[in-house]
């Protein structure tokens, strides 16, 4: 992306604002977004200015623009499965208004794109082949082609999945054709990976990888990550099938930096909570306006005092109906600030379960996927040891136990096996004892009392609070002895982690650091609260206080 023309956009733009040219001020911000989008992929800024170009077209009463606009952002949330429920709500009341105008180009648009959400479900809609073939027929019907090969080529990925190469291929092919015609390189991408899942399903690995490398040049130039982490999975597992374990390995990791940078980043939490901050806007808009109206009531209570006030009876009406009002503004006031801490905890919710959700799929495909193949491999060459010179044998053993070590290493540091399997106390006692092995600082575990079960979510959550505070001290403190201490009772669960090492002025880092800001939004998340003590030289004491009620596994009474 051309900085200079995002500077001059956003130039033009505040001037068209300033002229009140609200029309073109809507066409300026989708520029502007689809500018961002060339550069960063899916993105935040992006968002920011199609929300924009929506207002700006609400403004202007132009339907028209407002609900195509609905499409576009529809068809942009639907690249994250985080964001599927927010954008088929966007393509249905789209859909909705262009079946009302008779617009059947942009109908078959939000039917589209609808489509796309539902092939994308563990469970495909019966209906859906029967819907797209329709889709395709009308779209030759109103002369569109780019929706044509958008339909067949989502007809060739909904036969791919039922395990039809046949009818994925002819489908594939055709939109292809079509693809290459208009020049349209993201569907061209698309295109050539699902030939490549057919080459796959007909065990022709080499021919896929060939596919595969055509799509993912395509997607490079458009930076989907998306597209690109779906790729790098496909063409690592063609390779394991030939046996080519070393590019399956590389592939696998490029994998894995993909779905960290498109799930993990910044730029995709804010867009996942954006829809959950514009409910929180509306909620703080329209506490505003009771406020307003309280406000436009105290001057009417007001006239009228003044008006009746040789009225005793009157008067005494008019000082009850004020405190009426004043005690439903603020009823009115608390539910609003109820909804909105409500939509708070969602939003981290989301943000959360996201993180530790990509994290557990990210290590059963390391666990079931690569790791096992390593694994087959070394017991291979281990029943063959007579057959391989020691020059070769001696070294490909040691390459082999590395990847596995790593392997493993990766897999559990994304989701531990001793936390799902035995539970928070072996969880950390596992941890402290793997990072004793690899650091020279000393770390020390003491639990007192029972611990009961816990809920799964409150296990994570505690677990990655402990786990960021050793990091932090190993990394930062340079201390020689860290204490972890876990004291349990029937009410209230206390967890202190102290260091005798270099110290810091946490006034500073409390209101700068994003992990420090992490582990404060997932203990308050637990209802819990965390306090930091430390001097320079002095070492650090973090003491987490959390009420047991929360945490305890929820037990469902049949």
């Amino acid at each position: 992306m051309d900085t200079t023309s995002v500077v001059s956009l956003k130039k033009q733009i505040n001037l068209l604002v300033q002229d009140n040219d609200y029309s073109q001020a809507a066409k300026a911000y989708d520029s502007l977004g689809k500018l961002y989008h060339r550069q960063y992929g899916y993105n935040k800024y992006t968002m920011d200015s199609y929300l924009s170009s929506l207002k700006y077209y609400s403004l202007m009463g132009d339907s028209l623009g407002y609900y195509n606009q609905y499409l576009v952002i529809g068809d942009y949330y639907s690249q994250d499965y985080f964001m599927h429920a927010y954008a088929q709500q966007y393509l249905k009341k789209a859909q909705q208004y262009f079946e009302r105008t008779h617009n059947m180009p942009k109908v078959i648009e939000a039917r589209l794109g609808l489509d796309n959400i539902a092939q994308h479900q563990e469970s495909m809609p019966p209906g859906l082949k029967t819907h797209l073939r329709e889709t395709e027929r009308l779209s030759v019907k109103y002369n569109q082609p780019y929706s044509q090969a958008y339909a067949l080529s989502l007809l060739a990925n909904t036969y791919s999945r039922a395990k039809q190469p046949d009818s994925a291929y002819y489908f594939a092919s055709r939109s292809l054709i079509i693809s290459n015609q208009l020049k349209v390189n993201w569907l061209i991408a698309l295109n050539h990976f699902y030939l490549g899942l057919v080459e796959q399903f007909r065990e022709h690995s080499l021919a896929a990888i060939e596919e595969y490398q055509k799509s993912y040049d395509l997607s490079k130039v458009e930076n989907s990550l998306g597209m690109l982490r779906e790729l790098s999975r496909h063409t690592a597992d063609s390779y394991s099938r030939m046996g080519d374990y070393q590019n399956a390995y590389e592939w696998s990791m490029k994998m894995q930096d993909y779905t960290v940078q498109f799930y993990a980043s910044e730029q995709t939490k804010s867009i996942r909570l954006q829809e959950l901050d514009s409910q929180i806007e509306t909620l703080a808009v329209e506490k505003q306006l009771i406020e307003e109206q309280s406000r436009n009531q105290n001057v009417l209570n007001s006239a009228l005092f003044i008006g009746f006030i040789i009225s005793v009876i009157g008067v005494f009406t008019l000082a009850y109906l004020r405190r009426q009002q004043k005690l439903i503004d603020h009823q009115h006031t608390v539910i609003a600030q109820q909804q909105i801490r409500q939509l708070e905890l969602k939003s981290l919710r989301a943000m959360i379960e996201g993180q530790e959700g990509e994290r557990s799929r990210i290590a059963r495909d390391l666990h079931d996927g690569l790791g096992i193949q390593l694994s087959r491999i070394k017991l291979f060459i281990e029943a063959h040891q007579e057959e391989l010179p020691s020059s070769v044998k001696e070294p490909l053993n040691q390459f082999l136990d590395e990847a596995c070590t790593e392997t493993r290493l990766i897999s559990n540091d994304l989701r531990p096996y001793a936390l799902s399997t035995f539970g928070l106390v072996p969880a950390l006692e596992d941890l402290v004892q793997k990072l004793n092995l690899v650091n020279k600082t000393k770390l020390i575990l003491d639990h007192y009392g029972e611990m009961p079960p816990l809920g799964d979510e409150a296990a994570v959550m505690i677990y990655r609070v402990v786990q960021e505070l050793l990091n932090n001290a190993l990394k930062h403190a340079h201390a020689q002895v860290v204490t972890v201490q876990l004291m349990v009772n029937e009410e209230t669960t206390l967890i202190s982690v102290d260091d005798d090492g270099l110290g810091a002025d946490f006034d500073h880092l409390l209101s700068k650091g994003n992990g420090i800001a992490n582990i404060q939004s997932r203990i308050a998340y637990l209802g819990g609260h965390v306090m930091w003590q430390s001097e320079v030289g002095n070492g650090t004491s973090v003491m987490i206080s959390l009420p047991m009620q929360k945490l305890q596994k929820s037990e469902v009474v049949a």
